[in-house]
């Protein structure tokens, strides 16, 4: 059974420690190996509980709870597992992040995942003013402080797709076809994907080869949180549209405002009655040799580039 952190004040804690640190100043004379080690035992403990008091009882009582008041309180900061340690008080640790990311849908992205994703261009490697890409595995960021009600029920549904007997790009298609216009984390494609580090370039591929309207902060849709992406629609582009650089992509989105050119239409308009999404549309059209440079295209919604195509 998972050992209690003691809800004793922190310096009580730290007296005591001192105490016992000096009781085991003399079992180091001791020859038996078991004996210093067993005397040891209560000071790992009153570490622990020393650690865990650092967070009020009134504040979090549960070791879950006071790593997520920690990863609230540090927002979008590095956070080495070692502290999640101290204040979570319990060598589970590891587990309740698990079970926040998982059960209660907190953003919490590993060092492995944002390596993963700064590989494909998806995240800032100075996020927040930081450098990210030097973190480690046991790493870990809160890339939001806002909660995902809805990720439990997504990971249930990861958790099936992921034991299928099928290639890592098909899982992940699957998966974001399974949540048409849902927020999806990293950490969520990373998972169903078994945890193979190609998946970030899969998530391109279906972007920039395959035409899937899968977009990130970073690749034309600067309304959404840092690491998440978005299947706009279960329709891929127009073939001629597929080669378009996610480069350019942005500068003609940013050049256009992020609205349609011939109706207005912008994301902040979406609704679930009215989900459109944003497209690029060439001017001089592929087969008349039209580039995809960003002055051969322009910015429409996916209702006017369709009458466009239509005519």
């Amino acid at each position: 059974m998972t050992r209690r952190s003691s809800p004793d004040a922190p310096q009580e804690l730290l007296a005591k420690i001192r105490e016992l640190l000096t009781d085991f100043e003399s079992k180091l004379k001791d020859e038996d190996l078991r004996s210093k080690v067993k005397s040891l035992v209560p000071v790992v403990h009153a570490l622990r509980d020393l650690g865990s008091s650092l967070v009020p009882r009134e504040l979090a009582t549960a070791a879950r709870d006071r790593i997520l008041f920690y990863l609230l309180k540090y927002s979008v900061e590095v956070i080495n597992g070692d502290e999640l340690l101290v204040v979570g008080g319990i060598g589970e640790w590891a587990r309740r992040v698990r079970e926040l990311r998982v059960q209660f849908g907190w953003k919490i992205a590993s060092g492995t995942t944002v390596k993963e994703m700064l590989a494909e261009g998806e995240l800032d490697p100075a996020l927040n003013g930081q450098d990210v890409s030097s973190m480690k595995p046991d790493d870990y960021i809160l890339l939001s402080p806002t909660q995902d009600r809805d990720a439990a029920h997504r990971w249930n549904v990861a958790n099936s797709i992921r034991k299928e007997r099928s290639a890592v790009v098909d899982k992940i298609l699957k998966y974001f076809r399974a949540n048409v216009g849902q927020s999806i984390s990293g950490e969520e494609l990373r998972y169903v994907a078994k945890d193979k580090t190609e998946w970030a370039r899969r998530v391109r591929e279906l972007r920039t080869e395959q035409g899937w309207p899968i977009h990130s902060k970073m690749s034309g849709r600067p309304d959404l949180e840092v690491g998440e992406y978005v299947l706009e629609a279960d329709r891929q582009a127009f073939v001629h549209d597929r080669q378009i650089p996610d480069a350019v992509r942005r500068e003609v989105l940013r050049r256009d405002l992020y609205k349609c050119t011939n109706c207005g239409w912008s994301q902040k308009e979406w609704n679930s009655a009215d989900p459109r999404f944003l497209e690029l549309h060439h001017k001089q059209h592929h087969i008349e040799k039209g580039s995809n440079e960003a002055e051969n295209l322009r910015t429409l919604c996916n209702v006017c580039h369709d009458k466009e195509h239509a005519t």
